[in-house]
């Protein structure tokens, strides 16, 4: 039975690779491919945006510019720039591009939509949705001089963003042919891998609380808001453990892809990266600005990969259920 769905695999393979070559003589480049890249672009920058805003929090450059979508009435206030302006006029400066860039994903793939999947335009409307109301809030945390739901719901709409961008565009890996070797015997990897991603969003929220009404400080200093910063840090364990269940799970499986358990592992070690600098910042009292960039940079990345792991598994899963019930009904023709 192995056998014979991997000789069929094959066939479709190269049916599919005849297809994808006669497509491509027709355009310079794939629309789905284009599509993809300009995904990717977009998600790693909203990654550096998030990792600019939390420079500027931690610096303290949240009102460096007084005012809103200018600084100091200029788009670029020469006469009042220093570092915390720097950081808040440059974090609105790419935050910006990356709003024009959701835009031209949105229009390009509502322009080629006959030829692409009939999910993406509505996917990438989606995602122009949240980044119209990621500059909202952002807007607002100026003009409600950071106040900590608006702050906090700034952060979790950006990291819905961010994995959206990257569902959409691990989505399309490779749409134009198919995954030779994008294969999953277990239907629970998925899922285990949707369930981590989810708590770790969740964890990035408490953790947006912690630093938006400095959870740790005032801990530390007056035994106020401990609440808010246990909660966060009892939230490391589910987290963690749904996390590591799914590198293990990835690593035990026999037949998996080998492209699931590569990111399965770099998983892993974002894991490992997160919670160690993690304690570092908890034992330092945030007295360290790098670790604590550090620490919702890396929470980020590793959101970001498990979200492309459950993409890749839900995918695979889907593809092998497919390709078994086609070879069920061709057996009967052939014999």
């Amino acid at each position: 039975m192995t056998d014979s769905l991997s000789s069929y695999k094959s066939a479709k393979s190269a049916e599919n690779n005849i297809n994808s070559s006669s497509r491509s003589t027709n355009r310079f480049i794939e629309p789905v491919v284009l599509i993809r890249r300009i995904a990717f672009a977009i998600a790693i920058a909203t990654w550096m945006v998030m990792a600019i805003g939390s420079a500027t929090r931690v610096m303290n450059a949240g009102l460096a510019c007084p005012d809103w979508p200018l600084c100091y009435g200029s788009v670029l206030p020469a006469e009042q720039m220093n570092l915390q302006v720097f950081l808040e006029w440059f974090h609105r400066l790419v935050a910006s591009t990356v709003g024009f860039a959701t835009i031209v994903l949105f229009s390009a793939s509502w322009y080629f939509r006959k030829s692409l999947p009939k999910w993406l335009p509505w996917a990438t409307s989606g995602s122009l949705s949240l980044v119209v109301f990621q500059g909202i809030l952002g807007g607002l945390t100026v003009t409600q001089l950071l106040r900590f739901d608006i702050v906090t719901a700034h952060l979790g709409t950006g990291l819905l963003f961010f994995s959206s961008l990257l569902a959409i565009a691990t989505a399309l890996t490779n749409q134009e042919g198919s995954f030779d070797d994008l294969r999953i015997k277990s239907s629970k990897l998925p899922w285990l891998g949707l369930i981590a991603a989810v708590l770790v969003y969740l964890q990035s929220i408490l953790g947006a609380l912690v630093a938006s009404q400095w959870a740790l400080h005032q801990c530390f200093a007056t035994q106020d808001m401990c609440i808010v910063l246990n909660a966060h840090l009892l939230g490391v364990i589910p987290a963690t453990l749904a996390s590591i269940a799914v590198v293990i799970t990835a690593w035990l499986s026999k037949q998996i892809a080998p492209v699931l358990r590569k990111v399965a592992t770099i998983a892993g070690l974002l894991v490992i990266l997160q919670v160690a600098i993690g304690y570092g910042t908890y034992k330092l009292h945030l007295q360290v600005e790098q670790l604590t960039i550090a620490h919702q940079a890396t929470g980020s990345a590793l959101l970001g990969t498990l979200v492309c792991f459950a993409v890749l598994a839900f995918r695979a899963n889907s593809q092998d259920q497919s390709l078994i019930q086609e070879q069920n009904q061709a057996q009967p023709a052939i014999r």
